[in-house]
């Protein structure tokens, strides 16, 4: 989408001209997932429970958009059904109180198909190899796998990490975040059994006290009293050992298909 683009307002006057431009920064961004108006333009066939992507605009602010209605979830056997869209929701949160930024705005509201997550679609760097880039020992990446330890993410595939072009990455696809049995699955194993970096040590302290704050009253808004406090547990835990987590060995280590 162009940086910045003069098309007709939404009154239908033709007066004047309204020059469109994508948010810039984050609170914008939120405010037009919050407010704006979505034109879904299309499908995400290859996704295993119905992914729209379409155009949200709110006055000047227009951005893409993935946005996945409830009603469209699949049933699985091991989450509650309709539940997945508080979970992207939950990892956002959490992703917002580490500062990491991982997961790119995201909130939960009434959608064409009812209430949904809708999420700022993020275009990655089209040059990076992605099947290289996960296998680097990267400290974007080693953020990342501790992110997806707390949350106990079942599903991180090569394809939910996204590298945009100024460095930053982005990871998509929490739905299946959050249980309160240990589900770990991902690619990002390289780090496993070594000491968590200083600086995941000081955000993991200042995010288990949070989490027992007024973050955990957000999360308990969209997850269960006991998926919080797993989550709260799996944080101690990280802090307890000081090491990211190995696999357990009682659930598949590896996402697949991994891309």
């Amino acid at each position: 989408m162009p940086a910045a683009e003069r098309v007709p307002p939404l009154s239908g006057d033709p007066a004047e001209d309204v020059v469109l431009r994508p948010p810039a920064g984050d609170e914008e961004a939120r405010r037009l997932l919050d407010e704006g108006e979505i034109d879904l333009e299309g499908r995400m066939l290859d996704a295993s429970n119905v992914t729209l992507v379409g155009t949200i605009r709110c006055g000047d602010l227009v951005a893409e958009c993935v946005y996945k209605p409830v009603a469209g979830e699949r049933p699985l056997w091991d989450f509650p059904d309709g539940t997945l869209a508080g979970r992207e929701i939950s990892a956002y949160l959490v992703s917002e109180a580490t500062g990491w930024r991982v997961v790119p705005p995201t909130v939960l509201r009434e959608g064409p198909f009812g209430p949904g997550m809708v999420q700022l679609w993020v275009d990655g760097d089209e040059d990076v190899d992605l099947a290289a880039f996960v296998r680097r020992d990267d400290p974007a990446l080693r953020r990342m796998a501790v992110f997806d330890a707390v949350v106990n993410n079942a599903d991180r595939k090569g394809g939910h990490i996204i590298q945009m072009p100024g460095g930053h990455v982005h990871g998509v696809d929490h739905g299946i975040c959050f249980s309160v049995d240990p589900k770990l699955r991902t690619l990002l194993w390289r780090w496993a059994g070594k000491p968590l970096t200083v600086e995941a040590v000081e955000v993991l302290d200042r995010l288990g006290d949070e989490l027992r704050g007024d973050l955990g009253e957000q999360l308990h808004e969209h997850l269960t009293r006991a998926e919080v406090r797993c989550t709260q547990r799996r944080v101690a835990e990280l802090l307890r050992t000081g090491r990211h987590p190995e696999p357990s060995g009682e659930w598949p280590a590896l996402p697949w298909p991994p891309f």
